[in-house]
């Protein structure tokens, strides 16, 4: 959570009259969709009715047909596959996805999710061997294998056939595998580039089963499909919000065995998921397994078919999440403890020996958005250091990693999330050479988190009908988030504390003589000293169906004296 009593409001420009003008749609409309980046009339059509012209030809990636053909191949023989995933959400809706579309087929496959701390990321040559030996000829990589390169000539040497499903940026070099399948290869003319890691694997099963005139059957996967793109946070945009789309009506319509009982225990109501249910539910208990032990309970609860087969492991994933939350809460106040909180330093870098790997990237984004800096988290063991890191915009965590890439054994991330492992002896010079660098880098900069807001709007305006206008917008996420209005003037006519440790807010609001409810999750020590009117709030809208009757709340952001701000 950002610091708001500190927090810069940007409100975004006014539509151009002659766009305004050319879009057929209601004003609120068209000023979001302009906030978004749509300009044109087709590209608005796209937008606000993601159907299946989104649903891009699964051959239009280069090596699909190659990949097709040795998969139905292996069908035919009888071979041993294995499905190679990842540990977190998406690798493991991944391996869901090509599990299950290829043993419905036939297909004499098993998945293999590496542990997160014993093996770490990716492929793994013991483990490669380990498969060959025990009679598979055949690996499909999934949310993993594109910087695979030592790991995938091992494969073949061993007469191991590795395809590649992976949505990560490749290197200058690529892997010798059989078949490469991602959106980001250079010589790819994939429409979508930015499909998650589930994502990809799907378009995999749907050329698979296209072949042989099957493809609606593969739509029934798309629940999975959704929950791994959005718990991946990719850009709920082109093809990505067909899939979320599709698959979130799927998950509100016929939710897997698994789902329900997960339902059940976090209180989350089936038929109203949104992807703000996988972001904030979902997904953390599909996570909290990694992270704390094997990630393979978090894959057998996608894939249960029965009540009773779910029960243990739904109570087993909701226990590692109340674990994972006390694990991160405890470790970030004891970085506070540790850090310059009044004038925090360029770069916080938070090493103890104690913080569990798994969270050490949950503790860097909770001090990043805290204190709107970039955040490294190290763990340290007797002979090496692992840490995590997470930035914000204005610094590159990778290109700065890149500075230090002698004192590592691996390394690797993008822009605003990154890790790396390195000898234990190399530590003190890595901390006093990246420290020394940030404070380079940001020297001068005024180092704020910002909100945008799309419409500065008289709260008296709005209805439960400009909610529902606004859900022509939806899927909502990475890269579309929900719409963010500011009101002024408002007067706080009474609040609470509420929640088990009081650190949520309900407010009743009033504003030209009508009242609203108004909710603050997590504010409310941030909050309290705003809340004499009166106030200029910032918000989300959303409806609350207590009782069965639809009332407008505001999901408050931030707030600030009447006039303080913008």
């Amino acid at each position: 959570m950002k610091i708001l009593a500190n927090c810069l409001w940007k409100l975004k420009p006014a539509l151009p009259e002659e766009t305004g003008q050319n879009f057929p749609y209601p004003p609120l409309i068209s000023r979001l969709l302009y906030n978004r980046g749509i300009t044109t009339i087709e590209a608005a059509d796209l937008f606000l009715s993601p159907d299946k012209r989104l649903n891009h030809d699964p051959f239009l990636f280069p090596d699909m047909e190659m990949a097709v053909s040795r998969i139905y191949k292996a069908l035919l023989a009888g071979e041993k596959i294995v499905v190679y995933g990842d540990f977190d959400a998406d690798g493991l809706t991944a391996t869901a996805v090509l599990t299950t579309g290829i043993a419905r087929l036939g297909g004499n496959v098993t998945p293999y999710i590496p542990h997160r701390i014993t093996e770490g990321y990716g492929l793994k040559i013991s483990a490669l061997e380990k498969h060959r030996a025990e009679g598979v000829s055949l690996v499909i990589s999934t949310d993993c294998g594109i910087t695979a390169i030592p790991e995938i000539k091992r494969a073949n040497k061993i007469g191991l056939d590795v395809i590649v499903t992976d949505h990560h940026t490749p290197l200058d070099e690529l892997p010798p595998a059989y078949a490469i399948i991602n959106p980001k290869m250079p010589c790819s003319t994939y429409p979508c580039k930015e499909l998650a890691g589930v994502g990809v694997a799907y378009k995999l099963i749907q050329a698979l089963y296209r072949n042989l005139g099957r493809e609606d059957e593969a739509k029934d996967l798309l629940d999975l499909v959704a929950i791994g793109t959005v718990a991946d946070i990719v850009p709920i945009l082109d093809e990505n919000r067909y899939l979320v789309k599709e698959g979130v009506k799927l998950l509100n319509a016929e939710p897997r065995p698994g789902l329900i009982e997960m339902a059940q225990l976090s209180r989350l109501h089936l038929g109203e998921i949104e992807p703000e249910s996988i972001s904030w539910i979902m997904a953390p208990r599909l996570n909290a397994a990694g992270r704390l032990e094997h990630a393979m309970a978090g894959y057998k609860l996608l894939t249960a078919t029965t009540i009773s087969d779910s029960q243990e492991l739904a109570l087993w994933l909701e226990n590692k999440n109340t674990e994972r939350q006390q694990l991160t809460v405890r470790f970030v106040e004891k970085a506070r403890a540790m850090l310059d909180t009044q004038f925090p330093p360029a770069l916080l870098i938070f090493s103890d020996a104690e913080c569990p790997q798994g969270i050490s990237g949950l503790v860097a984004g909770r001090l990043s958005d805290e204190y709107y800096r970039p955040s490294i988290v190290i763990k340290t063991n007797a002979d090496s250091a692992t840490g995590s890191c997470r930035s914000i915009p204005d610094f590159n965590i990778i290109q700065a990693l890149n500075h230090f890439a002698h004192l590592f054994s691996h390394f690797g991330g993008h822009a605003q999330a990154a890790g790396f492992t390195l000898p234990i002896e190399n530590l003190d010079a890595f901390v006093q050479g990246i420290s020394a660098y940030a404070e380079e880098i940001l020297s001068g900069m005024e180092l704020k988190p910002f909100i945008d807001i799309d419409i500065d709007t008289d709260l008296s305006l709005l209805c439960p009908a400009t909610l529902r206008e606004l859900e022509r917008l939806a899927p909502f996420g990475e890269a579309n988030p929900k719409p963010v209005f500011l009101s002024r003037g408002l007067n706080i006519t009474d609040y609470r504390s509420m929640g088990s440790n009081n650190e949520h807010l309900k407010l009743r609001i009033k504003h030209k003589g009508r009242f609203w409810d108004g909710v603050a999750f997590r504010q409310a020590k941030e909050l309290s000293s705003f809340l004499q009117s009166p106030v200029d709030i910032v918000y989300n809208l959303e409806l609350d169906k207590w009782c069965g009757t639809d009332t407008l709340r505001l999901k408050i952001i931030d707030m600030a004296p009447s006039g303080t701000k913008i």
